[in-house]
């Protein structure tokens, strides 16, 4: 085990030291929620009707949203390293197969942390005005943690099967592309039946509905428990995949 940990530290280290120098993907990993949030709450927002503000209503919807952009580069780095010989390097060595792909998720962790937090400040400046308790604010920053682990973890194993970085990227696109068809912008209510019936039942919009929930303080309901089985269900399915596909991917 201290051998796992010590591993583990050092590449997590050499993960946030990459994370650092790759400027342009934790630029872009804010910049674009930016945009969407400014384009929805000052083009579309005074043409949608929420029942409420829609700079609160689209807030949570645009962190989810954030979620995704950070963790789909992590498909990325997982695929860069298996393209240019880093993890062959480390096969000769007593390395777990989880050490490689944990210092890419918990650098995945430390950039959404970064993002959100600069897109959650945008909003305020926005006119957002969040009503939540002290522990509304620890129940909404440990979900969306829980989510972006699960998320992370999904994508280190999309990346650990990926034949290169573009195959990646169009693997995880499915995370950058599932919150519009959920309640992130508008509600599910508005929409056709058969995609209602879709945007209900996905993964994502029980997360925003709760994280909106407890932000905001529209009811939750059912939605916590929903949110929360989602993405324990979600990160213990990636953790074992992806494992598991690298050990697969490492003994070609």
């Amino acid at each position: 085990m201290s051998h796992a940990l010590s591993d583990s530290a050092a590449m997590v280290g050499r993960s946030i030291r990459l994370a650092r120098r790759n400027t342009d993907t934790l630029i872009m990993s804010v910049v674009l929620p930016l945009l969407m949030m400014t384009l929805f709450v000052y083009v579309f927002g005074g043409a949608i009707n929420t029942g409420t503000g829609y700079v609160n209503y689209v807030v949570p919807g645009i962190l989810l949203l954030c979620v995704g952009y950070g963790a789909a580069s992590t498909a990325m780095s997982v695929a860069d390293d298996m393209a240019k010989g880093m993890v062959d390097r480390l096969r000769s060595m007593p390395v777990r197969p989880f050490v490689v792909l944990t210092g890419h998720v918990v650098a995945s962790v430390a950039r959404n942390a970064v993002s959100t937090a600069i897109v959650l400040g945008a909003a305020v400046a926005m006119g957002f005005r969040p009503s939540a308790s002290p522990v509304e604010w620890a129940a909404a920053v440990g979900l969306l943690l829980l989510y972006v682990l699960a998320l992370s973890w999904l994508a280190a194993g999309l990346g650990a099967v990926a034949k290169s970085v573009e195959s990646a990227s169009a693997l995880s696109f499915f995370m950058l592309f599932l919150p519009y068809l959920s309640s992130a912008f508008v509600p599910t209510h508005t929409m056709p039946a058969a995609l209602r019936a879709f945007s209900e039942h996905q993964p994502i919009t029980p997360v925003i509905e709760t994280v909106r929930g407890l932000l905001t303080g529209t009811p939750v309901g059912g939605d916590g428990w929903v949110a929360l089985a989602w993405s324990v269900g979600l990160l213990g399915a990636s953790f074992t995949a992806a494992t598991l596909l690298y050990r697969r991917r490492t003994r070609d």
